[in-house]
């Protein structure tokens, strides 16, 4: 008997708590249905407000006070002036220099010396050690005839170092003849201020027939 009344206290409670689900579920239905579940939804779902807060930015120092204004020009401050009653005494000159006196050192200029240029001499032939150039034979058989310009370098010794032909006599014969017969002569040296110096000398000769 007691099994039997345990199980039918069993499935009684079984029943209420079948009975009490079906209830929720039809309320939960009931709900859906007449919009209160939207109504609450749309009160969770409102807008979030964010607020930022400012950060709060350094104080700055006060600017600089402004430069002060240029001064100008100013006039000057009057010249006192004493009157002409008051009398202004000279401080005294007891131990002042009463004058100061300086000897010049005298200026020596010394004379301007015109120093003359060194005298120059040319050269010149010794037409006593100089002996007549060889008339060359075909030249005189030909009757060939002319000046010769020669030019001649003369050593401080005298003796001929260079010698040139400077204007020819027309015939070649008689310019070589003329340079190498006048290049034994013995020549006086040109100076300078009296001693002897290397310089160039000229001299004509003439080739003619007797």
């Amino acid at each position: 008997m007691d099994d039997y009344s345990s199980q039918r206290r069993k499935s009684s409670n079984q029943l209420v708590g079948i009975g009490l689900v079906v209830v929720v579920h039809v309320l939960i239905l009931w709900v859906v249905n007449s919009g209160l579940a939207r109504s609450f939804v749309k009160k969770i779902q409102k807008p979030v407000e964010a607020v930022l807060l400012e950060e709060k930015k350094p104080e700055l120092p006060p600017p600089p006070p402004p430069p002060p204004a240029p001064v100008k020009n100013v006039p000057p401050p009057p010249v006192f002036v004493p009157p002409s009653d008051v009398q202004v005494s000279a401080p005294s000159t007891a131990n002042a220099i009463s004058a100061v006196t300086s000897t010049p050192t005298p200026v020596v200029v010394a004379p301007v010396v015109n120093t003359p240029p060194p005298v120059r001499t040319p050269a010149v032939v010794n037409s006593a050690n100089c002996v007549k150039p060889e008339y060359p034979s075909v030249s005189k058989r030909l009757e060939e005839e002319g000046t010769v310009n020669l030019r001649f370098l003369i050593g401080i010794d005298g003796k001929v170092l260079e010698a040139s032909i400077e204007k020819s006599s027309g015939y070649r014969r008689l310019d070589e003849a003329a340079r190498e017969g006048l290049s034994r002569c013995q020549f006086t040296a040109a100076t300078v201020g009296g001693k002897p110096e290397q310089a160039w000398a000229t001299m004509k000769y003439t080739w003619r027939l007797d």
